[in-house]
Order: C-alpha cells, then structure tokens, then sequence
C-alpha cells in the first residue's frame, strides 16, 4: 500500500518556533490520525534545486508527493516560485493557529486520499464524525435557546408536569399505577400514560418537566418507523402523554439486544464478564475483551421477568417453557431487525445507538405477536455520541453520552435514599438540566422539534382516554 509523501515547508521568521511547533502537532495528527507516517517538515528557506529534487516525481517506486507551505508572510514568494516551477501539488495554508490543526490536517488527508484507498478511508470516517458532532452542537444549543429554557423553567415553577395525580373525569376506568407509566383498561384496549416522574432507588425522585413525552413521543416514533418489521400495539396516540394500545399478554422474556461490551448492573454483558462469565446467554466470549468495545455483531441477550431477573439463553427460554420455539424465532428475529434499523437511523443521526430492551406480547383479539411496551427511549436503551467514541475509547476514556444519571448521584451524594424516610426535595438546576436533555435526546433521536405549544396538560389526559378508551 502505497502512502503519500508530505513534506511541510515552515518560515524562521519572527514566529519561527510557534510555527515550528504547529508543524510538529500537525505532522503528529497526519500520522495518528490519517496514516500518514511519510511526513517530514523542512525549512521554507531550502534552495529551490534542493526542494525540486527531494522527490523524484519520475521514479514509479517514489511515493506521490504533497508539499505544504505552512504559515503566510515570508513564505508567499516561496508558493509564487513553486507554482511557476514545481512538477507535484502543493497546498499553501496561512492560519496556523493550534485551533486550526484538525482542519488543516483534514484538508492535507483529502489531497492524499486521491492516491491511497485507506487515507480516503479515514477522510470518509473523519467527515462522518465532523458531521455527527455538527448535529450534537446543533441539538445541544437549539434546546439552550430561551425558548426552551423560558418553557421547561415555567412548566416546573408552576407545577403542571404529568404527575398523574390530576387525570380526574367520569367514566374514566380504575388506575393501575407504575413506577413511570399508568394503565387504564378498557374492554378491548388499553391507556397507557407516561407521566414525568423520575424514579430511582425504588422511590419517586422528581417530575421531570415533559418527560412523559419525550418518551411517549420517541416510542411513537419507532413504532410508527419499524411497523414494517413487526406490528405493535399502538391503536393512537391522542396525547402526547398517552398511547390507546392492543390488549396484549406480554411474554415474560425482556429481549435485550446489545452492541457494545458495557453496562454496570448485575445482568449486563460487562459486568458479567469482569465476574469471568465467558458464555453469558449462550454467547462465548472470547478472554481479552475491553469494557465499551464494539461485540462482533448485535447479540440477543434476554432476561427473565422475574423478582429477580435473570440472564438466560434462547435455548434455556424454550427448555425452561418460558416461550415456544415458534414463539421465540418470531421475537428473537424481530428484535435484532429493529435494532439494526435503530442503530442505522440513529448514526445517520450523530448516535450510537449501544443497546435496548424490547418487549413482545401476543394480541388477545387476534393472537398475533405484536410489539409492546416502549421501543428504543432514552430509559430504554443506551445512546452515545458518535463522533467522539473512537478518539475516547483510544484514549481509554468512557464514551460520551447525554447523561441522565446525574440526579440519581446527587440523591447519593446529599442521602441516603434506599434508607431515609424522608428524603430532600432536587435542586431546581438539576431537574430544568434533565428536562433539557430528554428533549434534546427526542430532537436528536427523531429529528423532529418538541412542540411545546401542542404538549398538552394534565387535565386534558382524562378526556383523551375515555373518548379513545371506551
């Protein structure tokens, strides 16, 4: 494989040695970054014979050769004299600012890619990880704007999240309440209301401005986006924080897919695997492996529903009669197919998509196996950022993600929340921060904006069920 020659021309004038410094972390991100390891800096100053025979451009065993002015000023009448007389490229580049490095480094690899199928291999990996990290920047300060912060900070001051509380109206059938969602059921159908509250450690924490509908929203999202795969239980939603759905019996399998080797509960892939679990769910494997590093392919990891769940093998689900065989190679099959297209959406997306726990029911009008529960949420699944997952996990750094988990640390920190009764009320900072984040999660994950306008209120939850309900 042949690997394009760069030779990097730098000035000794008055910022010599700033540009001299410039020169050496440019050459290091051309060699770390897009192989290209055949790159050396001479002085600006070199006699033009000397330069115009430091690469043979004749000899077929040279490689093909990039010179790289580096710095303006006294190395303009340098770039004149080269375009006049030299017989390869060159690139002239004046802004040679720390903060220009990348770029630079990136508009260099471009012009080799042209002669080596790996640089342009990298260039194209470059490109996608610039433009993923343009759409979190984008996502991150669109949901900063005051029109998202003025929102979300008047939605708590006033106390109109969804707690459940206040969803009141006749004809309005018994309530069975949830950690997060409420069920009501009608003969055939059922309500399901996702509400804004924010549990952890086996008690309510918060209500999270908009939550319920993040997650209710980015449910409808997916269901409506894989349908083609598999049916769901979705009739309608006519509220953002409610879904009019399928009688189903659920089977008592989670069907949890995963990409990554990562997770830090006691049924994860990673932690399994620290305790020196080398076949966990009938998957082996292999010794060596490193938390957050990319498996081989998607696997099917389920779980079983129990007090205590359980990870369990697909041949252990069907000796145990936990499901059929038939059964089994529907879910099974299915949940790995709406994985994979929720992961090739959510890269197009600027995210990883690591991994999820999907939910499958048998509809009790028709028999028919549907998809149920809620599909590929910010609390059912794992998002990282794209752009930055290979730099960090060369690094030895965890990959980045919008975190969520930080109210439930400082619940940790300021009590002791399995044990006190009573327990201090969250920070008004942390609760409006988490609203922004599920937000900014629906917007990155469905590309759609949250319309505030339209969101509903609590009131009107009762009236959506039992118009659609009953």
């Amino acid at each position: 494989m042949t690997i394009p020659k760069v030779l990097v021309l730098v000035s000794s004038g008055p910022d010599g040695d700033k540009t001299m410094a410039s020169a050496r972390e440019l050459c290091s991100t051309l060699s770390s970054k897009f192989a290209l390891t055949n790159t050396s800096i001479r002085a600006a100053a070199i006699p033009m014979e000397r330069l115009l025979t430091t690469n043979d451009t004749g000899n077929e065993n040279h490689p093909p050769l990039l010179l790289v002015v580096f710095g303006g000023g006294s190395t303009s009448s340098l770039a004149a004299l080269l375009e006049r007389e030299a017989s390869f490229p060159f690139m002239c580049i004046d802004d040679v600012s720390d903060d220009k490095t990348d770029y630079n480094a990136y508009q260099i690899a471009k012009w080799c890619s042209l002669a080596s199928p790996e640089v342009r291999r990298l260039v194209q990996q470059s490109n996608r990880e610039m433009r993923q990290a343009r759409l979190v920047e984008d996502a991150q300060i669109h949901t900063q704007s005051p029109k998202y912060s003025q929102a979300i900070a008047m939605c708590y001051d006033e106390k109109t999240m969804v707690t459940g509380d206040n969803v009141e109206g006749e004809n309005l059938p018994e309530k069975a309440r949830g950690k997060v969602r409420d069920r009501y059921a009608g003969e055939t159908k059922l309500a399901l209301v996702t509400t804004d509250r924010q549990s952890g450690f086996d008690r309510m924490l918060a209500s999270v401005p908009y939550k319920g509908a993040v997650l209710n929203l980015t449910s409808a999202f997916w269901f409506e986006k894989t349908k083609h795969i598999i049916n769901n239980h979705i009739l309608e939603i006519p509220h953002p924080y409610v879904s009019i759905v399928k009688k189903c019996k659920p089977f008592p399998i989670e069907f949890v897919v995963r990409s990554y080797m990562t997770g830090s509960t006691s049924t994860s892939i990673w932690k399994n695997y620290q305790n020196g679990v080398r076949n966990y769910c009938g998957h082996v494997l292999p010794e060596g492996m490193k938390k957050n590093q990319k498996l081989w392919a998607n696997i099917l990891t389920p779980t079983t529903k129990e007090k205590v769940d359980r990870p369990i093998s697909a041949e252990d689900v069907i000796s145990e009669e936990w499901m059929s065989q038939e059964d089994w190679e529907i879910c099974a099959d299915a949940a790995l197919k709406v994985f994979a297209l929720g992961q090739k959406v959510a890269a197009e997306h600027g995210l990883i998509l690591v991994d999820t726990k999907f939910e499958f029911g048998r509809d009790e009008a028709t028999n028919e196996i549907l998809l149920i529960d809620e599909v590929m949420t910010p609390d059912s699944s794992r998002y990282w950022l794209a752009s930055s997952y290979e730099e960090r996990i060369a690094q030895g750094k965890e990959p980045e993600n919008i975190d969520k988990e930080f109210l439930r640390l400082w619940f940790g920190d300021n009590c002791d929340p399995y044990k006190d009764e009573v327990i201090p009320d969250a920070p008004r900072d942390l609760v409006l921060e988490l609203s922004r984040r599920y937000i900014s999660l629906y917007e990155m994950i469905t590309w759609k904006d949250f319309d505030f306008e339209h969101v509903g209120k609590e009131e009107d939850i009762a009236e959506a069920i039992v118009s659609n309900l009953l």
